[in-house]
């Protein structure tokens, strides 16, 4: 071979090099989507390479080989890059978790009537609307315990107690699934699940308090009923069922449904919003035909050929027939009032927590609802004078506003947190005494959290969003990388001694402890587990941690009663909220 042709053919090997994978495992395992805006792709697997190229959200790459916490991939013109795994998704990941459905064919139907849409999946997000019994909404996402919906006011969350979803776009879908009649909670400590209704029969599992179920019939003082995949009997008098109601929207006949006004003066505004425009007012004592309803507020003609919505709460609801301004003789309805919930409950002299107490109500008191000042309610007591109540501690029976819990978004919005759940992939954690994987519980518990803080407007990152191994490295580098203002590292605990429980904290450098101790105290208070207190510990991902990063040993899965109730849709809720407050009061006090 002369040395021309020997030249030509090695220009050709180094050429067709180029366009061919390099070195060990260069064979297509897959393809990366880019999961960030910017992302810098490296000329080898570290933060020390030289960059090649940016990619930016939602850029595809052919998969050549990983590297421990790195991925090379195909560029174009026969180049390659490296990128770190935690800023990408392979194939069909994603760095948000998956809803356990989604709104394709998906309706929800509101078994309740004035079903509160709040603004996130929790009880402290604010009420944004209502939904009356029968209304069905289209769904937009789901966990195990609320689904978001879209509506006239916008999307907002419903409890998944009070709703039926169903497939399928029908405008009326029907009220229970599966045959069932109805859902229930658990009012028990812990009850048996059996074979039959009867005291002698076989138990299938146990039930902890707080745990939904659905109910499926009934037989003497037996209830059918099914949680997750276990279905058997239980005691009716350990099961607590919603009251089927039927709705209040007025019905369209020869009798009117009236409104007079208790307030000294009302706006009237464009639509059934405190956002929209005013356009007019009417005044105390004055009657006006309801003509449509929506959400706590009704529709008038304010003045001859002027029609506009006032908040139906300072209306005194009558029937009769009636002309617009005219005093009306007709059937008052029931007066609209709330009932105390707890034995104690401070009543006081103005709309203030500081404020004197003037009474402490018990359990099952109903005052009138007098009027509502900002989140409280003022009420008629027993002697004639007046005095406010908490809305977010009491019963609200009427067209009044629900009122819920100051909300803690304003603390979390802006917030960049990164939620770790503990395990996944070969790695399954512990082992609960039943067969629990940790590596499951701690997705689930991630998952209800990540829907309360992205609903209250924080940056929030999972490391893992399924089940796939991601080392501790990475766990830590993308708390680093996002310049997190937390970590949160999410784990269940064991021990040879099957008698040890509760909850534990950790944390690893000083800077770290704050939030250790204030994300634990409150979700210890929340799940009302056995508080283990906070304390050091030598974990990876807080030890290399340069963030502000916690890890929390949520319950103890070798204790077999303690692993029932960790397992609840219950307590899974009360973990997330309890680590949603946590936070709130930590960005709060910082």
């Amino acid at each position: 071979m002369s040395k021309r042709s020997r030249v030509l053919l090695l220009c050709f090997i180094l050429l067709l090099g180029a366009f061919l994978p390099p070195g060990k495992g260069s064979a297509s395992s897959g393809t990366v989507t880019i999961a960030s805006d910017f992302v810098n792709i490296r000329s080898g697997p570290g933060l020390s390479y030289s960059l090649v190229q940016k990619a930016k959200r939602g850029d595809k790459f052919q998969i050549i080989k990983e590297q421990d916490d790195w991925i090379q991939i195909q560029l174009s013109f026969g180049k390659t890059g490296w990128v770190a795994n935690w800023l990408v998704n392979k194939d069909n990941q994603n760095t948000a978790p998956t809803s356990t459905t989604t709104s394709t064919g998906m309706t929800a139907k509101s078994i309740s009537d004035q079903l509160r849409v709040r603004s996130g999946p929790g009880t402290s997000f604010r009420v944004i609307g209502y939904l009356n019994t029968g209304q069905v909404v289209p769904v937009i996402t789901q966990n195990e315990n609320w689904v978001k919906v879209s509506s006239t006011f916008g999307e907002g969350w419903v409890s998944k107690d009070f709703v039926t979803v169903t497939s399928g776009q029908s405008s009326n879908p029907s009220s229970g699934s599966s045959g069932s009649i109805g859902s229930g909670v658990v009012n028990g400590d812990i009850i048996n699940v059996r074979k039959e209704p009867t005291t002698s029969s076989t138990i299938l599992g146990k039930l902890t308090k707080g745990t939904k179920v659905t109910i499926y019939s009934r037989k003497n003082n037996w209830l059918d009923v099914k949680y997750s995949n276990l279905r058997g009997w239980v005691s009716a008098d350990f099961i607590t069922t919603g009251a089927n109601t039927t709705g209040s929207t007025p019905q369209q006949g020869s009798t009117n449904i009236n409104g007079k006004v208790t307030a000294t003066s009302l706006n009237v505004r464009s639509g059934a919003s405190q956002n929209t425009a005013i356009v007019g007012t009417v005044t105390q004592g004055q009657v006006f035909v309801i003509l449509a309803e929506s959400n706590s507020w009704a529709k008038i003609e304010y003045k001859k050929g002027s029609y506009g919505w006032v908040a139906s709460w300072y209306l005194e609801k009558t029937t009769g027939t009636t002309s617009s301004g005219s005093t009306n003789s007709g059937q008052t309805s029931s007066q609209q009032t709330v009932t105390i919930l707890t034995d104690g409950t401070n009543i006081r002299k103005t709309p203030t927590t500081g404020s004197d107490v003037v009474l402490r109500a018990n359990k099952g008191d109903k005052f009138p609802v007098k009027s509502v000042q900002n989140d409280w309610y003022e009420i008629t007591l027993n002697n004639g004078s007046t005095g406010y109540v908490a809305g977010w501690i009491v019963y609200i029976n009427g067209q009044a506003p629900a009122i819920g819990r100051p909300s803690a978004e304003g603390y979390i919005k802006g917030k960049t947190i990164v939620i770790d759940p503990g395990h996944g992939g070969e790695d399954s954690g512990t082992l609960g005494a039943t067969g629990t994987l940790e590596k499951k519980l701690t997705l689930r518990t991630a998952q209800l959290l990540y829907d309360k803080l992205k609903a209250a407007g924080a940056n929030v990152y999972l490391t893992r969003s399924n089940d796939t191994f991601i080392s501790l490295s990475s766990r830590v580098s993308v708390a680093q990388y996002r310049n997190a203002d937390a970590f949160i590292s999410l784990h269940y605990d064991s021990s040879i001694d099957r008698s040890a429980k509760g909850t534990t904290g950790y944390y690893y450098h000083s800077y770290q402890k704050q939030l250790a101790e204030t994300v634990f105290s409150y979700t210890a208070s929340q799940t009302r587990l056995n508080n283990r207190g906070v304390r050091f510990g030598d974990f990876h991902v807080i030890r290399e941690n340069s963030q502000k990063a916690t890890l929390i040993e949520l319950g103890y899965l070798s204790n077999p009663q303690e692993e029932i109730t960790l397992n609840s849709s219950a307590f899974q809720e009360n973990a997330a909220t309890g680590l949603y407050n946590g936070l709130s009061r930590y960005f709060k006090n910082n």
